[in-house]
């Protein structure tokens, strides 16, 4: 009986101890406190009110800032024989009257368009430091659409899918950040670590 009780202790030091060194790692996906985890082989956004990573190993390349439309903060694309078949992009201040996750979130799922099917909607915690606090609290939405085939996009009709994570910075800006491709042509484990490589200032 000694033995086990034994056993038992060690084992639970083991977890505390397990769980103080996650702890102070302060990185990774999950939400916790500091930098969230960037694939191997992602390349980074930056901008004044998050960080975001995007496949750069599966052919994403930053747009440069002349070239992006005024309203994105940042844009990653992917072109394949002068089409765009993904995109990553991120803007700020996008709507007004926006204080919390929730309008963010609404206002966003509201530019999504006509002939999109909402698949999912969930609440997720953004990775970020501790004086960020209730910015970090954001909301996902996963869509499929069809393109358009205006602006180089694929012909019309195509299958696609995004996700984006809408949310509010601790400056009170509103966010959204969004990942657009061609349907299968990315996993759903890829559009998990692009919600988790989410650093929120």
């Amino acid at each position: 009986m000694r033995a086990r009780t034994r056993t038992t202790q060690v084992r639970g030091t083991a977890v505390a101890v397990l769980g103080a060194a996650l702890l102070l790692t302060g990185c990774g996906g999950d939400g916790s406190e500091g930098t969230a985890e960037v694939p191997e082989g992602w390349g980074t956004l930056d901008t004044k009110s998050l960080s975001v990573g995007y496949p750069k190993n599966e052919g994403y390349a930053e747009q440069p800032a002349a070239e992006r439309a005024k309203s994105n903060a940042a844009v990653a694309l992917k072109e394949e024989k002068g089409i765009r078949t993904g995109m990553v992009s991120v803007q700020l201040d996008f709507a007004t009257g926006v204080r919390d996750a929730a309008g963010a979130a609404a206002a966003a799922g509201a530019g999504i368009g006509l002939g999109s099917t909402r698949k999912a909607t969930e609440d997720v915690r953004l990775a970020g430091p501790a004086s960020a606090r209730e910015a970090r609290d954001a909301r996902r939405i996963d869509y499929d659409f069809t393109a358009d085939g205006r602006e180089s996009t694929p012909n019309a009709g195509t299958p696609m899918t995004g996700v984006l994570v809408a949310g509010v910075d601790s400056k009170g800006v509103p966010f959204v950040v969004r990942l657009n491709a061609v349907k299968d042509a990315v996993s759903g484990e890829e559009l998990d670590a692009f919600v988790g490589s989410i650093t929120v200032k």
